[in-house]
């Protein structure tokens, strides 16, 4: 087939399989013999599937590619990624669709490569180590991680994220503070790249030093997605796990969980009380966030959001099984609660692990809603000024809109155990990540609604130039929760440039593996690892 016959298949109107729009596939791309002929779903304006695939959870945001490819294995992957590169197309990767920003679901995308169906969870007995395809929600992974062998991975709170990006950003969630991160027991990736002469194939690193490919796996270590190719697969084992039985290669979460809600309501809470419960809050995972804590099973999500809300909820989940539960959910509530003076209300059930995660009473951030996000890693507890100014806005006059404001969330423990240069992730001293999240339904709003949460950051961190500057209180921000403001000069006005504030030290080699991995620049978005010049 000409190049000239495929384009014309690419930009048509049908759908078509991919295997008829694509050459056969170069020598030395690996895919397996059962996949050469098997077609590829190719979805394009004119189908009715179309409108549902050109969206995200975040409606900002919705694409109009020339076609959305639904591949069914990593070979339908590169004959995907290899047209698109033939016809000179954008190429971008969605897995379970939750990006904050417009990576994937952007007006110069014109082909999207939908993970979905790659969704596939196992043990590969080869390997020795556990495999999750990208397209799998992180429920999915749970569920079967935990029924089959009773195990299971460190990572986010929504089930319908697919782990595609949330592991490549670095993944974390309620056992993190007892596990560690998703990437630090990432222990093999598979990738489809494209090389210098523009040809794709798939390429398998692992955490092995004798791996010549070691880098890929390490830049997917935290490095973020859409930023070397697209993973099709990758794969789990613990650091140190001995032997061949699944059941023992992983973490194992608790049998029972302890969750609890407290509730204070905004109309007892004066700007004294806010500081000092928000200072304690704070404060308590400066002194319980050390690797090995007996607080290590403890994970909290305090949900702050505008005062016409009507309430601050905090959800913790803790180690059920631990013999001292019950006292040190007191004890940690009581430190909370010291000085404050404001009532609430506490609620505490006890379920089994995966009934508490699965059915988790802590929110979607955005499922369907526009939506914008903001974050920083926090080192120690927020001081008066910053406090000030948050109590301000949650309570100011002339923005009415109560889903603005924060989430805190418990950091730290066995997280921080790892060296900042281990992974491609580098924040490993932080206690607490804060999220600032605004969510509305109305396009006409969205200057109004964008203002707002822009202001809202840039004032509690003028200290540092609008944004969390590394440094004694903050530690940059996480890539997961992208914000292309901090590439913004007129919301940072620091001087530090964004990559600093996501990977701090780390971005020269994670440049170096663009060079290396994805040296035409195929997989790019707005805050993607840039090529060295």
């Amino acid at each position: 087939m000409t190049d000239q016959s495929r384009r014309k298949l690419l930009l048509g109107a049908a759908a078509v399989p991919v295997a008829a729009a694509v050459s056969p596939l170069l020598p030395g791309t690996a895919i397996a013999d059962d996949d050469v002929e098997a077609p590829n779903t190719v979805v394009t304006p004119g189908d009715r599937q179309y409108a549902d695939l050109v969206i995200g959870s975040n409606a900002r945001f919705v694409a109009s590619p020339r076609q959305v490819h639904v591949p069914g294995s990593a070979a339908q992957v590169v004959r995907s990624v290899q047209a698109a590169v033939d016809a000179g197309l954008k190429v971008v990767v969605r897995s379970g669709g939750h990006c904050s920003e417009d990576f994937v679901h952007s007006p110069s995308a014109q082909v999207i490569i939908d993970l979905s169906e790659l969704n596939e969870v196992g043990f590969d007995p080869v390997r020795g180590a556990f495999f999750v395809e990208p397209g799998a929600g992180l429920g999915e992974v749970y569920r079967t991680l935990y029924k089959k062998w009773g195990v299971t991975v460190p990572g986010g709170l929504t089930p319908t994220v697919g782990a595609g990006g949330h592991v490549a950003g670095g993944g974390y969630g309620r056992l993190s503070r007892q596990y560690g991160s998703s990437i630090d027991h990432l222990c093999g990736v598979e990738v489809v790249v494209v090389d210098t002469t523009g040809r794709a194939r798939t390429v398998t690193a692992t955490n092995q030093p004798s791996d010549p490919h070691r880098d890929l796996w390490w830049a997917h270590t935290g490095g973020g997605g859409g930023n070397f190719g697209v993973v099709t697969r990758y794969w789990f084992r613990s650091p140190g796990a001995t032997g061949n039985d699944p059941s023992t290669l992983l973490p194992k979460p608790p049998k029972t969980v302890v969750d609890s809600l407290v509730r204070w309501s905004w109309a007892d809470m004066s700007r004294e009380a806010f500081r000092r419960l928000l200072r304690n809050h704070g404060r308590w995972h400066e002194l319980n966030s050390a690797p090995g804590s007996p607080h290590s099973s403890f994970y909290s999500l305090f949900t702050v959001l505008r005062k016409n809300s009507g309430v601050l909820d905090l959800n913790t989940t803790l180690d059920g099984t631990l013999p001292d539960a019950d006292r040190l959910l007191a004890g940690y509530l009581a430190a909370l609660n010291d000085g404050v003076g404001v009532p609430f209300t506490h609620d505490v059930r006890r379920d089994p692990w995966l009934k508490s995660t699965l059915l988790s009473r802590t929110p979607d951030t955005f499922s369907g809603t526009r939506a914008k996000l903001k974050a920083a890693y926090l080192r120690k507890a927020l001081p008066d000024r910053e406090l000030d100014v948050i109590y301000d806005r949650l309570t100011g006059t002339g923005y009415t809109n109560p889903v603005a404001g924060l989430l805190i969330t418990s950091y730290g423990g066995q997280v921080n155990a790892v060296p900042s240069t281990a992974t491609a992730q580098p924040q490993r001293d932080s206690v607490n990540k804060v999220v600032y999240v605004n969510s509305w339904n109305d396009p006409a709003e969205d200057a109004e609604h964008l203002r707002w949460i822009r202001e809202f950051y840039r004032d509690v961190h003028a200290g540092t130039g609008g944004v969390p500057v590394p440094g004694e209180l903050y530690d940059g921000s996480y890539i997961n929760y992208a914000d292309v403001d901090l590439a913004d000069p007129a919301w940072n006005t620091s001087g530090v440039p964004w990559h600093a504030l996501y990977y701090k030290g780390n971005y020269a080699r994670l440049q170096q593996v663009k060079a290396r991995w994805d040296p035409r620049d195929v997989f790019n978005h707005a805050l993607s690892v840039r090529l060295p010049r």
